[in-house]
């Protein structure tokens, strides 16, 4: 091995120990904030990952040494609901994605429709 080939390497794992960071319990629960003595604390869904890549020597006695090595990491968050802390009491209040829900009726009817006209297709014979 090289000592660039162990320098990328060495980048690689680092970007990889900040994929771990990235995806801890402080992503899913936000700090918690009080309004007129009712705590509120948002939670979320996490979803991401990180990879590596790596290379090697050229293939080829006239190719110029190959080499290689890279990373790529992505992250996505999608809001869940809160906890809610009133008088003692601890309560789930959901989130609801009323995009979501549209693009999922729209879906639905559009299977729905073409159900139909597949049924009504068949009939016809």
């Amino acid at each position: 091995m090289t000592a660039t080939t162990d320098h990328s390497e060495l980048a690689i794992l680092d970007d990889l120990r900040g994929t771990r960071d990235a995806l801890s319990v402080h992503r899913v629960f936000g700090d918690p904030c009080t309004i007129d003595g009712v705590a509120i604390i948002p939670v979320a869904r996490i979803a991401g990952g990180g990879g590596g890549g790596g290379g090697g020597e050229g293939t080829g006695p006239d190719e110029a040494g190959g080499h290689g090595f890279g990373t790529g990491f992505g992250l996505g968050a999608r809001p869940v609901g809160v906890y809610r802390i009133k008088d003692g009491d601890l309560t789930w209040k959901p989130a609801v994605d009323i995009d979501r829900l549209a693009r999922g009726a729209q879906v639905l009817a559009g299977i729905a429709t073409v159900c139909a006209t597949l049924v009504a297709l068949r009939s016809r014979r």
